[in-house]
């Protein structure tokens, strides 16, 4: 079967899913079951980790069958970042970090200069890092360079649900970058869009809000589901070549008459 390995770790699914604006935790438990991941983002700083007497959405997540990667969500510095990744593996969640640091409050776009400073301390320390940045080959480049573990490029603007506005930057990155998985993160709306990430070459689709938000998250969780495995299918089975002109889909060699 065709799996997901990043750091030398397989995972079963290519989906990512997240844990945060869900009407409820049971809601997002039900998501959960539906999507088929293996592997859920938590905001360090959004999670109950220093009294565990207390009720968190940890206590909803499976950790026998889905394995935490810890984020930075609401960092806008690299030093932010850098201690809010120490504290969450001081707290037993893991080494791996889901690394963001924003750069702009209203597009809440990464500022990859701090990106890529906290990259570096991160690595250097033994985290296994997956880095939230622009799609921009350039800069994925220099974050493999720093020793990320992958690149997780944005489709579109976080939780905008506009889909991967640019093709083919995702594409391009696809074919340059070889050592690590590229992740689309970010951007996400429906289940089409997760299907054209993995056609361009995406080894895995991120997303939160797109499942979080929908009308009935468990079913939208389920079509993400199909929709990611569909497009790596399509995307591993090669596609025909596009053409200006129509292409008869029989032969006309060999029809009587001709």
């Amino acid at each position: 079967m065709d799996r997901l390995v990043i750091a030398g770790r397989t995972f079963s699914s290519r989906l990512i899913i997240g844990t945060g604006k869900y009407p409820s935790h049971q809601v997002m438990q039900q998501a959960h079951e539906a999507s088929g991941a293996d592997m859920a983002t938590v905001a360090v700083r959004r999670v109950n980790i220093s009294d565990r007497t207390k009720e968190s959405l940890l206590d909803y997540i499976d950790t026998a069958k889905i394995f935490l990667l810890p984020n930075t969500a609401g960092c806008y510095s690299a030093d932010e970042a850098v201690r809010t990744a120490r504290l969450g593996r001081e707290a037993g969640l893991s080494n791996w970090v889901k690394l963001e640091v924003i750069g702009d409050e209203a597009t809440l776009f990464p500022d990859n200069e701090g990106l890529l400073e906290a990259t570096r301390i991160l690595v250097k320390e033994g985290f296994v890092v997956l880095p939230y940045t622009s799609d921009d080959l350039v800069v994925c480049r220099k974050l493999v360079d720093a020793g990320a573990a992958a690149v997780m490029p944005l489709g579109a603007p976080i939780g905008s649900g506009l889909g991967i506005q640019n093709p083919n930057n995702i594409r391009i990155i696809r074919e340059f970058i070889t050592s690590v998985p590229v992740i689309v993160d970010a951007g996400v709306g429906t289940a089409s869009d997760a299907a054209l990430a993995m056609e361009l070459g995406a080894d895995g689709v991120l997303m939160n809000t797109a499942i979080a938000g929908a009308g009935n998250p468990a079913a939208m969780a389920e079509a993400m589901n199909y929709a990611v495995r569909a497009g790596r299918l399509a995307y591993t089975s090669g596609r025909i070549t596009r053409k200006a002109y129509a292409t008869a889909s029989s032969p006309a060699d060999g029809l009587i008459g001709r």
